[in-house]
């Protein structure tokens, strides 16, 4: 009587002649010329598939310009950011460990705009655009920290935090070319019936057309926007309460009232100080 534990010893071996057949020289159902053939032919085609890539790309890159961007459209107006880069700016005026975070944000952001390192770019002619379209490395127009007055960390290391009346400074993201029609300001109010008293440096929060046009990252590598200080003179009535201010630029034909984009040509951001 057979073992019914036995294996039947052809399935074994058939599964062995699969992977290799001694007999025919097959590996895996397959001669070596038969496996060298494929092999070439997925060289080949992906060899083909690599070049016509790289064509491609390289068709692509030369209508490219280094110091333009060929499409502009969706960035045709700036965004407004602040410095403290914080949407919510919580003070305790007795606690300077606190609002030292504040402090160091501003003072870092405000050391290319140091005055000995603005004296080495070019003083420019006020109100005018500081056009530059024959020149492959443009210049740079000056814009020294002081002009900042009570808002430039100098006579005032606190930036008003220790006072109670904090500084933010306002700035637009670069656009490549643009040149702002009229006479560009930044305008802040508190959403609030009482208005709230601000000191703009600048005089009146402008940005002065001589830092127009800005001509990209590779020919205007020095480059500096303008920014505008806000200080709010917050008094006794003012604090421990939440503000929210919203900042806009106005006075030109700049966008500010896109209701898809809250950062289009404005910024909104709250204060709360404690004592």
């Amino acid at each position: 009587m057979a073992n019914k534990e036995e294996k039947p010893e052809g399935k074994e071996s058939s599964w062995k002649d699969f992977i290799y057949n001694p007999r025919t020289g097959e590996f895996i159902g397959r001669t070596a010329s038969s496996w060298a053939l494929i092999f070439l032919f997925y060289v080949v085609f992906y060899g083909f598939l690599a070049g016509m890539f790289s064509l491609t790309m390289w068709v692509m890159l030369q209508t490219l310009d280094d110091y333009t961007p060929r499409y502009r459209d969706r960035v045709a107006n700036p965004g407004l950011m602040i410095r403290p880069s914080y949407l919510d700016i919580m003070v305790n005026r007795s606690n300077p460990q606190q609002y030292n975070k504040y402090v160091s944000n501003l003072e870092k952001f405000l050391q290319e705009y140091n005055d000995s390192v603005q004296e080495q770019n070019t003083l420019c002619q006020e109100g005018v655009y500081n056009l530059q379209d024959d020149k492959e490395e443009k210049s740079v127009c000056q814009f020294k920290r002081s002009q900042l007055r009570q808002c430039s960390g100098l006579a005032d290391t606190n930036f008003g935090y220790a006072e109670g009346q904090p500084c933010v400074l306002i700035k637009m993201n670069r656009v490549i070319g643009l040149k702002p029609r009229g006479d560009p300001y930044i305008n802040c109010t508190a959403k609030r019936e009482m208005p709230l008293q601000m000191q703009y440096f600048p005089a009146e929060g402008r940005f002065d057309k001589m830092y127009f046009p800005y001509y990209g990252k590779k020919a205007h590598p020095n480059y500096v926007q303008p920014v505008v200080a806000v200080k709010l003179l917050l008094n006794e009535q003012d604090y421990d309460t939440y503000l929210t201010i919203e900042c806009k630029v106005e006075g030109s034909d700049l966008r500010n009232n896109d209701d898809r984009d809250k950062f289009l040509g404005r910024v909104t951001f709250r204060v709360h100080v404690t004592k």
